[in-house]
């Protein structure tokens, strides 16, 4: 039987990340979570999108609220917004 050999392209991979087109992507899914997130928190309430690219595209959803962080401990309404959307969240590990 013939051995496959793979070598993965780290440039190739950096650009697709960047591209265009994982930009719609994650800029789509965030405007997602951020739409969920909206309806999980008091009216009036701003959220934010922000895209930003690193070695990839990437984007933070931003509840404008100092109580933010007590919903999303209680309630967790970025987890949930999250889910909503069909995005898994697992605990982040180094």
């Amino acid at each position: 039987m013939a051995q496959a050999s793979f070598r993965l392209d780290r440039r190739g991979v950096g650009e697709i990340l960047k591209s265009d087109a994982v930009r719609e992507v994650v800029d789509h899914y965030a405007g997602e979570v951020a739409a969920n997130v909206q309806v999980l928190i008091p009216s009036g309430t701003q959220v934010q999108v922000y895209s930003y690219t690193t070695d990839r595209a990437a984007a933070s959803i931003v509840v404008e609220d100092i109580r933010a962080m007590g919903w999303q401990a209680r309630d967790g309404i970025m987890t949930r917004a999250a889910g909503f959307a069909g995005l898994e969240v697992k605990a982040w590990q180094r």
